[in-house]
């Protein structure tokens, strides 16, 4: 699986699939009904004297532009004892280079307003990716070039170990101290044998990590980052004559690095098959299988990825509706195809329901393949299958960057098939697999005697002794001189866009609803969220967990149809729905073709105006519920993240707890209190409409009446809570016996998103945690080496909200690390932020702003936000003029308003015996210890 910088969060994601082609991409045209939609993206591609392949693509929808290397290089690459080797460099990459100085890479894309940054390593190929305002392109170019070409002249002992350091907490943070990874793990180690390149996760062991030699990672880079053996794709709003000006000249002048030789290893071929056990600390036992499949884009690749969406790609599967919805001894189900160029990997994982075994999920599993491989798919079913395949494969191309936009299919095409415009053939050989294909492949490839079967159940983890971490070299004392000096100029921004952020257009029905409407007519895509003023803050004080269930159960049915029917009109249409509980709101959420829309929001509304709350489903939903909380008990900073509500405001107030309540309130719960709750909470008087898309205002109010005209209530908003009440108690330790790392977790009350300093509080935020190159981040990461990535944010409440500070972090650097993290909070408070952080933070803010715009959902999501926190319709397009007006003292007396360090609960959830000496001998004041769902105090 791939590894990566955690840099991108998004607030909540949203699909939407689109069954036709879109419009605005030449060569388009609608799809036919029995074949795949038509898709001709124009691109130009070339490549570089020195052997860099060149791909562009203008789309000018919105000032972004993405660029896009990849480098063909990964684990398949990797020597004996150099496991998670290409990760570990692809750390490194960030370091600094010839004409960059050290850990200035994110602060320099942040404070050019970059809306996403990001690098991955899966087992074929290395990527680095980042998405800028158009303006910024140049300087997108200059940084990937400098380190294409001069890493090695700033590279030392020194920022080598800091990033073995990183990389061992990414480890024990993405693999150790996750639930069921190391049992991910083991099926790779099973499935192939330890010579091949595959055997090894991505991120390697600790042994390998922290063995890594200087000299070794000078001569990876030299063999394998070469002009030569790379592709980029820039896909935006640019001008294409002017880019390839800037390809040439940043990258032009590289030299080419010696020739790669393409990995030749043979995937081997399971006869019998292999068991295996991992214990770990979870409560809910899980099956992993894993089959070696056909490599990528070879002859049965299609065919698998076809058979894992009709297995296990979405509630109209057949391992869904039997074992999840039918059974009722799984909480969840999926199967995918892991295509790759030395062996893919077909795997299928279920998750078992509290009093169930990995040994009954194994023999239901092994009953529904059989019958599968006998009967086949149905017409209907195969065909639904693929509609749902052209849909994502066709979504994507919203995007022009990030991991799954435009940009990076270019790319993965170019690797694999050696044609950036492969999409079009991509969906052709997804539309000639037959049922027939689909029999053979289950039968030949899916036998019993060709899989590895893990069953990962609740017990002691067991990890393995890492080497020790040595003491960090001393920082080289380097004179850098540059073979092209010329590079030391950075690259200034072009000319800022003159498109200006869309303001919503807003009316009403005449029952009340608002309705917010922004046109975007380069797609023919339609996207509507309704969002109600009443959230998990509105639930009863016995009853915590009432609007989460409320929401999770209006698909569930709603008028004449049931939950299966629901979900199989939205696929009919090729639409996607969802309905969810956030602290103070409620939303239902659809997109699809503009076609489609009058009949997916149709489906909405009904879901909306018109749940029947079906008893059968009221008790499989709870079932659910419970199950998730069961789960979330295995997550260390989702268990942080609920004993924190509860320290931070009190376990009666609103805030304190989560969305999904607790098991005491969500056994109790009963049919009619979901009604009355519902009753209480929705009406068109406390809710909104936001439609995004290709719409005129006339069809916006002929969609919005047609479909909530005759809605009816009167539930008024619920109010902004009141002031909590924080324990007394100032450090709470959640024990997790042997757990390799702590989260941890530092949070006060802070302000309400309508509070006036709420916009320089941020600001504060991004310098302090916000941003990859904040305080914290920098300080835990990469000065001392604690942890994988640290985090600050300010939540949006319409009551006071908390500001929460946290990493997860080693074990035994539980105590430096909180140190550290409330030196930074009090050297906040203590002194202005300098001038040049106030512009990194505001510009970071300011010029990522179109990229909340880039799709429909997005703009549904991002207005209906405006609505739900009583900002003004064009709150986004003045932003910019507001945050240019902040000054470090402006910013510096709201924080010394708000921030307070002694009011700063501490939550930490790992090894107890372990940690808490060193956090008493800090003298912040009492500790004690809570259980997992944040109880009262076990002891002082």
């Amino acid at each position: 699986m791939p590894a990566s910088l955690p840099i991108s969060v998004a607030r909540f994601t949203r699909a939407a699939l689109l069954i036709g082609c879109i419009a605005a991409f030449a060569g388009c045209d609608p799809a036919p009904s029995s074949g795949p939609p038509h898709v001709a993206l124009a691109f130009e591609t070339y490549t570089l004297p020195n052997g860099l392949e060149v791909i562009l693509r203008r789309d000018a929808r919105l000032p972004i532009a993405a660029v896009n290397l990849w480098y063909h290089v990964g684990p398949a690459n990797e020597a004996a004892g150099r496991t998670g080797f290409a990760h570990l460099f692809e750390h490194m990459m960030f370091q600094a280079s010839g004409h960059v100085p050290e850990d200035q890479y994110f602060a320099i894309l942040e404070g050019a307003g970059s809306s996403f940054v990001n690098a991955t390593t899966d087992f074929d190929r290395t990527n680095y990716l980042e998405d800028v305002p158009s303006n910024q392109l140049e300087l997108a170019l200059w940084l990937e070039s400098d380190r294409m070409g001069f890493l090695l002249d700033r590279l030392d002992a020194a920022s080598l170990a800091n990033q073995q350091d990183v990389v061992r907490n990414e480890r024990r943070e993405a693999v150790e101290n996750t639930p069921y990874q190391l049992a991910e793990e083991r099926l790779f180690q099973r499935l192939f044998p330890k010579e091949h390149p595959y055997y090894a996760w991505v991120i390697g062991s600790h042994d390998d990590i922290q063995a890594a030699k200087l000299e070794d990672v000078r001569e990876f880079f030299r063999s394998f980052y070469g002009p030569n053996n790379a592709s980029l794709a820039i896909v935006g709003d640019i001008d294409v004559a002017q880019t390839k000006q800037w390809v040439d000249k940043y990258f032009g002048t590289l030299a080419r690095g010696p020739e790669v030789a393409v990995p030749t290893a043979k995937a081997p071929v399971i006869t019998s098959e292999v068991r295996d056990t991992v214990p770990d600390r979870i409560e809910l036992p899980k099956v992993l299988m894993g089959w070696i499949t056909p490599n990528a884009f070879q002859p049965g690749d299609a065919e698998a990825i076809v058979t894992a969406r009709l297995l296990g790609g979405g509630k109209s599967s057949r391992l869904y509706r039997s074992l999840v919805y039918d059974q009722k001894i799984a909480q969840s189900v999926s199967a995918s195809q892991q295509s790759l160029s030395l062996g893919s990997v077909f795997e299928v994982t279920l998750t078992a329901k509290p009093g169930h075994s990995a040994a009954e999920l194994e023999q239901q599993f092994d009953g529904e393949l059989g019958r599968f491989a006998s009967e086949g798919p149905s017409a209907a079913e195969l065909r639904a299958a693929k509609t749902a395949l052209y849909s994502q494969m066709v979504e994507q191309l919203q995007h022009v960057g990030g991991l799954d936009g435009v940009a990076n299919a270019f790319n993965r095409y170019n690797q694999y098939v050696q044609d950036p415009g492969f999409l079009q053939k991509d969906l052709e050989r997804l539309d000639a697999v037959t049922a027939s294909g689909v029999k053979r492949f289950v039968t030949e490839q899916l036998a019993r005697d060709r899989r590895v079967v893990i069953h990962c159940i609740p017990g002691e983890k067991r990890l393995p002794p890492g080497p020790p971490t040595p003491a960090a070299p001393a920082k080289s004392d380097q004179t850098i001189v540059s073979a092209e000096p010329w590079r030391n100029e950075r690259p200034k921004a072009g000319a800022l866009s003159t498109t200006p952020l869309p303001a919503p257009l807003q009316f009403q029905l005449e029952n009340g609803l608002t309705v917010l409407l922004v046109e975007q007519h380069g797609l023919p895509v339609v996207a509507a969220e309704l969002v109600v003023r009443s959230g998990s803050a509105a639930d009863p004080t016995a009853q915590p967990g009432l609007a989460g269930f409320t929401a999770s159960m209006l698909d569930e049915g709603a008028g004449k149809r049931d939950a299966l029917g629901i979900a199989r009109e939205l696929e009919a249409l090729g639409a996607s729905l969802g309905t969810i509980a956030y602290t103070d709101g409620s939303v239902a959420s659809v997109s699809s073709l503009k076609g489609q829309a009058a009949a997916a929001l149709g489906i909405m509304a009904d879901v909306v105006t018109s749940p029947t709350f079906p008893a059968g489903e009221v008790d499989r939903v709870r079932n659910d519920r419970l199950t998730a909380l069961v789960e979330q008990e295995s997550q260390p900073m989702q268990t942080a993240m609920r004993v924190m509500a509860r320290c931070v405001f009190g376990q009666a107030h609103p805030y304190g707890h989560l969305s999904l309540g607790s098991s005491d309130a969500l056994k109790a719960i009963r049919r009619e209190d979901l009604e009355a709750f519902y009753r209480g909470s929705y009406s068109p008087r406390n809710a909104a409409l936001v439609l995004a898309g290709d719409l005129t205002e006339s069809e916006a109010r002929r969609l919005a009446r047609g479909a909530f005209g005759s809605w009816s209530g009167d539930a008024p908003q619920s109010p902004a809570p009141g002031a909590g009440e924080p324990t007394d108690v100032r450090i709470t330790v959640v024990d997790l016996p042997g757990a390799s790392q702590t989260a941890l977790v530092c949070a006060q009350p802070a302000v309400a998103r309508s509070d006036p300093d709420y916009e320089k509080l941020n600001i504060m935020n991004q310098v302090l945690g916000g941003l990859v190159s904040s305080r914290v981040n920098i300080n835990l990461r990469e000065k001392h080496g604690y942890s994988y990535g640290a985090f600050s944010f300010i939540r949006e409440n319409r009551g006071v909200a908390p500001l929460v500070v946290g990493a997860m972090v080693r074990g035994d650097a539980t105590a430096p690390a909180l140190r550290e993290i409330m030196l930074e909070v009090a050297g906040m408070k203590a002194r202005p932020m300098s001038t040049a952080e106030l512009e990194l933070a505001r510009e970071s803010i300011a010029r990522g702003l179109p990229a909340l715009f880039e799709t429909a959902a997005d703009v549904s999501g991002t207005v209906s936000w405006l609505f739900l926190y009583d900002q003004s319709l064009d709150y986004y397009a003045k932003m910019p003029e507001r945050l240019a007006s902040l000054t470090p003292a402006s910013v510096f007396e709201a924080t010394q308003r708000v921030l307070d360090p002694d009011a700063m609960r501490v939550i930490a959830v790992g090894d107890r015996k372990s940690i808490e000496p060193a956090l008493v001998r800090l003298g912040l004041g009492v500790v004690t210890t809570r259980n997992s769902q944040g109880g009262e105090p076990i002891r002082p």
